[in-house]
């Protein structure tokens, strides 16, 4: 698998530094090559052409039809978080999730 590029995006950037943190984790032990960075929504336009994939936290729903504008023709996976690992940071089971969209 290839090194991912992703953007992980949940409003004011603390829930998901500790959610990016989880992830980084979850990837390191499963050995997979998976850069994430946390940021807030106002920036993802910033970051279109550098990822793979950007996961938005559950909340953020009403925000999906903007960032697919954003998003446009380039080969970026958009993934809504799911609540119940989001709610509680975990990052293997949201790992598990950016797996199977994006293979």
């Amino acid at each position: 698998m290839k090194k991912l590029n992703v953007l992980l995006v949940c409003g004011s950037g603390a829930s998901s530094g500790f959610m990016a943190a989880n992830i980084r984790k979850a990837a390191a032990e499963k050995g997979l090559d998976i850069k994430i960075t946390a940021r807030g929504e106002s920036e993802i336009e910033n970051y279109i052409d550098d990822i793979d994939a950007l996961m938005v936290g559950p909340h953020l729903a009403y925000i999906l039809d903007e960032v697919e504008e954003f998003v446009g023709d380039a080969p970026v996976k958009v993934i809504l978080m799911k609540p119940e690992y989001y709610a509680i940071l975990n990052g293997k089971q949201a790992l598990d999730h950016l797996l199977e969209e994006v293979q």
